[in-house]
């Protein structure tokens, strides 16, 4: 392995991230580099973004991190799962990067659901039959625009294009290929029935492969998804410990070793490389649903009076009970008619009690996510994301999921991952991330938000019996 740090770029739906990181794993300081853009996104559920602008930042952001240094050993990549973009022969866009958000292919999605078992497809391929993943947008793009579909001669993940264009050659990496809904983990090659149901065919995407491609003499890995990168940023690779990720949305994932690649019905099961795999779920409900709160029930603008006021209710003393459905859900029910329900309101339910109740209502849909992953002997969970903000919300999730939380050191874990993946390559010398104290559950409001949590399930099935 040589001296040299390798480069991370991190593609995300809203900005790209890059920087240097020493063998060892740790950011360089001042080698930290972002832009950002925009998602184009409209009422029908649109959610594109401009492959151009992508490959014009993501250059500028590579330019800005390694910037002073004359030598790298590497890149390593990661990107957001599960979205595509067409290209001709040559590598020219015909389409823009339709992102996992798009949702326009949800007919498509439940004719495929009503065509195929989605628990057969599920087995084989690891993901879900839903609008997040390829054979609905596919068969979206053929269904509304026929010759564009067929024009198109490669399709490929966003961070696949942009090697191409800066390296000369891409390929797919087996990690990223889990992600389309098209692939089979286990068998570690295209599913034969999702590219029959799509009227496609596997030399239509690229040489799927770990192996580098060579830019200016230095390996470049192709790309892994974007929560396989913050397992390993995390460092969320070992037994007993799992990665729980609190943003606008939320994801939980822990890391297996092994040949076969399976999950529960509702979760995920994708590849990070041959010889590992993910299990995990994600809602789309998390971190937005506060800033609903704050916005649309007027409270306080200032953080410290937010973080004060749920600091003093350590549990769900309000009565509620809440379906946190704003938009629609993911893991596990994968419930798309499902709408949000508040169940307990009374006269002196205040604005803080909402609050309370809703973000309490998404960590319930986490902590049964924790449970279908891990059963009852839960890891130790490494917290990164926004939720780190607040200690009061780090201690409820706690007491909710029922499992120590350790804070994430690396604030850019799926960055980091990249590089972690690429230094293993390369054979460098890794450290383990050091983590700090845990946050630990208390026994008592342990017990307290199991029986929330019952109340939940309660009310889902009430809610889905009445449809």
């Amino acid at each position: 392995m040589k001296s040299a740090p390798v480069l991370a770029l991190d593609l995300g739906t809203s900005s790209v991230r890059a920087a240097l990181f020493d063998p060892r794993g740790k950011r360089l300081p001042g080698t930290f580099a972002q832009r950002t853009y925009t998602l184009r996104t409209a009422a029908d559920g649109t959610a594109e973004l401009d492959p151009f602008e992508l490959l014009r930042q993501a250059k500028a952001c590579l330019k800005a991190a390694a910037a002073g240094w004359h030598a790298i050993s590497g890149v390593g990549v990661s990107c957001f799962w599960h979205s595509l973009l067409g290209t001709d022969e040559e590598g020219n866009p015909l389409t823009p990067i339709y992102t996992w958000a798009d949702s326009r292919c949800r007919e498509d999605a439940a004719r495929l659901r009503a065509e195929f078992s989605e628990q057969d497809v599920h087995e084989e391929t690891g993901c879900m039959l839903r609008s997040s993943f390829w054979p609905a947008k596919l068969l979206w793009i053929k269904r509304t625009d026929r010759s564009r579909f067929r024009k198109v001669r490669y399709w490929m993940s966003p961070a696949e294009w942009v090697q191409w264009k800066i390296t000369g050659r891409a390929t797919c990496a087996i990690g990223m290929a889990t992600g389309t809904g098209l692939f089979d983990p286990t068998k570690l090659i295209w599913s034969e029935r999702m590219l029959e149901a799509c009227d496609f065919s596997a030399d239509r995407m690229l040489p799927v492969t770990d192996e580098p491609t060579l830019w200016k003499d230095v390996p470049w890995f192709p790309a892994i998804g974007d929560g396989a990168a913050s397992n390993l940023g995390s460092g969320a690779t070992r037994p007993g410990f799992g990665a729980i990720n609190v943003g606008t949305s939320a994801a939980l994932r822990i890391m297996k070793k092994g040949a076969v690649a399976k999950a529960p019905f509702g979760l995920f099961a994708y590849r990070v490389d041959a010889s590992r795999y993910l299990v995990g779920g994600a809602v789309s409900n998390a971190g937005n649903l506060h800033a609903w709160c704050l916005r649309e029930l007027k409270l306080s603008d200032d953080p410290a009076e937010i973080e004060k006021a749920l600091a003093l209710r350590p549990q769900a003393t309000h009565g509620l009970t809440v379906l946190p459905f704003w938009s629609a859900e993911r893991a596990p029910s994968w419930d798309e008619a499902a709408q949000g329900t508040i169940v307990g309101l009374r006269h002196d339910t205040t604005a803080i009690d909402l609050l309370q109740a809703i973000n309490e209502g998404f960590y319930l849909r986490l902590a049964t996510i924790a449970e279908m992953i891990a059963g009852r002997r839960q890891p130790k969970w490494i917290l990164g994301g926004g939720i780190l903000k607040s200690k009061s919300a780090v201690r409820r999730l706690a007491n909710v999921i029922g499992s120590p939380l350790y804070a994430n050191p690396e604030a850019e874990a799926s960055l980091r991952g990249g590089a972690i993946f690429a230094l293993e390559k390369l054979g460098a010398p890794i450290e383990e991330q050091k983590l700090g104290n845990p946050v630990l559950p208390s026994p008592v409001l342990q017990k307290l938000y199991l029986d929330e949590r019952r109340k939940q399930a309660q009310l889902e099935a009430l809610m889905a019996r009445g449809r």
